[in-house]
């Protein structure tokens, strides 16, 4: 294990109110500048990130449970991934792969090549988002048999571009607006939301059955892929039925349908194991990667067996920034980060500190009707335990509580009534409980200020510093 010492504190401190001035400032200025398309979680500026800290430009060290969504799980200033991308800015920035080869390219291809799952022959593409590798996928799928249909899922997200628009299932802000989309996909059940309510191979044996009816009634020899992450992210990061995903595998197997396996969030050490696909004990024959793939720059994979991904006509696949050389040197700093292990040990640590200062919520109020996830890719279900209602309400007013005191979580969920954890691997157990800590207390007040709106507070702490982590983070 290898210790650095951070140079900017690890602890949570507020020196102004969130957001402060300078960030109030800063966007104003963006909204004179940037289209209101964009929208923003947290409206404060960054002027540096290490370790779980983020620190704003009015000086407030914001706890990180968030990761740029999932992306900057090696922390976001790696020395493994910093020292490769000043080596490789040294030397150039960027000449095409398909106009002149660069090793760094091939050197990521073949890492994965051997990590993703599968006991397989595989080849890899690169591409810059992770919207370029599902698109890539269903093209390099439809390729290889020959037919044009998609299958997608309940709860799915997949991306913002025409296509992955369609594949994804929220339409309010995805969708909303922008269609028509193409045609030629379709949405199987999942066995997620009913397992929580009923006998788990009863339940993932009739959404299997439900997902071959629609092959059958529809033409299972017209489908080219199945496409389902591991663990839904956007959708509320929902884990699946034991058997669903092996029962999904079966199905692709029978019908010869690609199975892709969508691990843009959920791989890369985020849940314990390098990929989530091995939790389930299956292996897609296309597996996507993005997101913490490059430790913060933007490269996408498309891995898979050997005779799929070359079935596609030379030149068919590529783009101007496909597996730029400087992204594809910080996936090799990312890749050294994993070898000894640590950062997945790391994950599973997050995952126990998180479950014994959260999970006890799921039974000791009334707001909160599920925890779940693994890793450190974890989420509370808001509902109301009486009525079943979702309460995207209640999320939003938690979330809120945990931002002004310095404490950045995220919404998600098909009814935005999820709040979900990401922290970056190398967050420090003392600061994550710090966190967690506000958290938790804000849960218990929105809880009690549904059972007595006269408790209705806000959380109120005192600016300065606040008991956090250690300087030294492993790495």
């Amino acid at each position: 294990m290898t210790l650095i010492q951070n140079t900017l504190p690890q602890t949570r401190h507020l020196a102004t109110t969130i957001p402060g001035p300078a960030s109030t400032a800063l966007h104003r200025e963006r909204e004179a500048h940037v289209t209101s398309g964009f929208g923003v979680t947290l409206p404060v500026f960054i002027n540096r990130a290490e370790g779980g800290i983020l620190e704003d430009v009015d000086g407030n060290r914001i706890i990180d449970l968030a990761a740029g969504i999932a992306v900057t799980s090696v922390g976001a200033t790696n020395t493994h991934v910093q020292a490769q991308v000043a080596l490789q800015m040294s030397k150039f920035t960027h000449t095409c792969f398909m106009v002149t080869e660069y090793d760094s390219f091939t050197k990521v291809a073949a890492w994965l090549n051997t990590h993703t799952p599968g006991d397989f022959d595989k080849r890899t593409a690169l591409f810059s988002t992770g919207a370029e590798a599902v698109e890539n996928a269903v093209k390099i799928a439809r390729v290889a048999t020959g037919r044009e249909r998609v299958l997608v899922f309940d709860d799915a997200y997949h991306g913002r571009s025409l296509l992955t628009m369609a594949m994804t299932a929220k339409v309010n802000p995805y969708k909303k607006d922008f269609g028509p989309f193409p045609p030629e996909v379709f949405r199987a059940p999942t066995a997620t939301r009913l397992w929580a309510h009923r006998d788990g191979e009863t339940t993932t044996a009739t959404a299997l059955a439900g997902v071959e009816r629609l092959l059958v009634e529809n033409g299972p020899e017209t489908f080219a892929a199945m496409v389902i992450e591991p663990i839904q992210g956007e959708g509320g990061f929902l884990m699946p039925a034991p058997g669903f995903l092996a029962g999904l595998r079966e199905l692709a197997t029978k019908y010869g349908i690609v199975f892709v396996v969508d691990e843009i969030q959920a791989g890369l050490g985020r849940t314990g194991k390098l990929f989530a696909s091995e939790y389930e004990g299956i292996a897609g024959d296309i597996t996507l990667t993005a997101k913490a793939l490059a430790g913060g720059l933007p490269l996408s994979a498309v891995t898979g067996r050997t005779e799929i991904m070359n079935a596609v006509h030379k030149g068919g696949l590529g783009g101007t920034y496909a597996g730029n050389p400087v992204a594809c040197a910080a996936a090799l700093g990312v890749f050294e980060a994993f070898e000894d292990g640590t950062l997945l040990e790391n994950a599973r640590a997050i995952e126990a500190t998180v479950r014994e200062t959260l999970e006890p919520l799921v039974d000791g109020t009334s707001v909160i009707a599920e925890f779940r996830g693994r890793g450190a890719m974890l989420a509370l279900e808001f509902t109301d335990k009486l009525t079943l209602e979702t309460r995207a309400d209640l999320a939003a007013e938690v979330a809120a509580k945990c931002h002004s005191q310095g404490v950045l979580v995220l919404v998600c969920g098909t009814y935005g009534n999820v709040i979900r954890l990401l922290p970056p691997l190398v967050i420090g157990q003392e600061l994550l409980r710090d966190g967690l800590a506000v958290l938790r207390d804000a849960i218990i007040a929105v809880d009690a200020a549904q059972k007595d709106p006269a408790q209705k507070t806000e959380l109120k702490l005192p600016a300065g510093n606040h008991s956090g982590a250690t300087s030294l983070t492993a790495v």
